[in-house]
């Protein structure tokens, strides 16, 4: 029997070395994905000093992450008698201390009310699901307070937990009980987010004008930690470093040891008389407010 035998072909090695070229030839570009859009990518913060007066973020920014605070708000009416104790106690000050910044800008802003505000939390920081918790609590709270009076009795002198800015404020005298119980009625849900509750012993008060301190961190870096656009957590100042000697500086950020201790000696015995007077002896206290990163919340008093 007879069999057919395939003839088998091999490539020669001519063939071979002109598959490779030809395979050498053929230059597979990569294709380059289109750029996103700027809408689309999310930009770093970054604290500038120069934007908040020498201040930068003792906290520092996540993303999905709100400061905020609760305060209550004391409208003082322009002209009004404690308007001009104010702003002229405040011209008493800076007079003493021109380091001292203005909280309300008066005398850039003339034709405007003022706006004190007394804290009742220390800054809570929440997430993005929890800024509706926190306003549903301080809404609840309005709708059980009544409004109230409050009075202011004396000037002091204190200064934040980090020992970074001093404050020239107005202690609250009458008024104390009820600004404890709004206060207290966040203390549950404080507990929830794991939140330091405001002192147990609270020293309400409204800021006036803050300063500058000192520290050895300002000392090294010309910048200065602090909680910028929130309500200081505020105590007695340490007085541990002697006074400034130091002749007034042109820097805009310019920083003290500590004010004077004749200042609040000064506006004290000036001023005693005019805010225990009739005109000024009681502010009225009719909204509570939640400050939720830049954005403001208020709720009347209801109860």
């Amino acid at each position: 029997m007879k069999r057919n035998l395939a003839l088998v072909s091999y490539s020669s090695s001519d063939e071979e070395s002109d598959s490779k070229q030809a395979s050498k030839s053929v230059v597979h570009k990569k294709k380059k994905l289109p750029s996103l859009s700027s809408s689309l990518i999310v930009q770093t913060p970054k604290d500038d000093p120069a934007l908040h007066q020498g201040r930068i973020r003792s906290t520092p920014h996540v993303d999905g992450q709100w400061a905020s605070h609760v305060y209550v708000s004391i409208k003082v009416q322009k002209r009004s008698a404690m308007y001009n104790l104010v702003s002229d106690a405040l011209k008493t000050a800076k007079g003493i201390e021109p380091a001292l910044h203005d909280l309300n800008e008066i005398e850039q802003k003339p034709d405007n009310d003022l706006d004190l505000h007394v804290s009742l939390s220390r800054p809570i920081f929440l997430r993005s699901h929890q800024r509706n918790d926190l306003k549903r609590e301080v809404r609840i709270l309005a709708e059980k307070t009544s409004s109230f009076k409050v009075s202011f009795t004396t000037f002091s002198v204190l200064t934040n937990d980090e020992q970074t800015r001093t404050f020239l404020t107005l202690d609250i005298g009458s008024g104390h009980p009820e600004l404890k119980l709004l206060s207290n009625g966040l203390l549950p849900f404080l507990a929830t987010l794991r939140q330091k509750e405001y002192y147990a012993e609270p020293r309400f008060h409204a800021s006036l004008a803050w300063a500058l301190l000192i520290t050895p961190c300002a000392k090294n870096t010309n910048m200065e930690t602090d909680n910028i656009s929130q309500e200081e957590n505020l105590q007695p100042p340490v007085h541990n470093s002697p006074p400034s000697t130091q002749p007034p500086s042109t820097d805009a950020f310019r920083r003290i040891h500590r004010l004077p201790a004749s200042l609040v000696a000064t506006l004290n015995e000036q001023y005693a008389s005019r805010l225990s007077s009739r005109s000024c002896s009681a502010s009225d206290v009719h909204d509570i407010c939640v400050k939720i990163g830049k954005d403001v919340f208020s709720w009347k008093l209801q109860g």
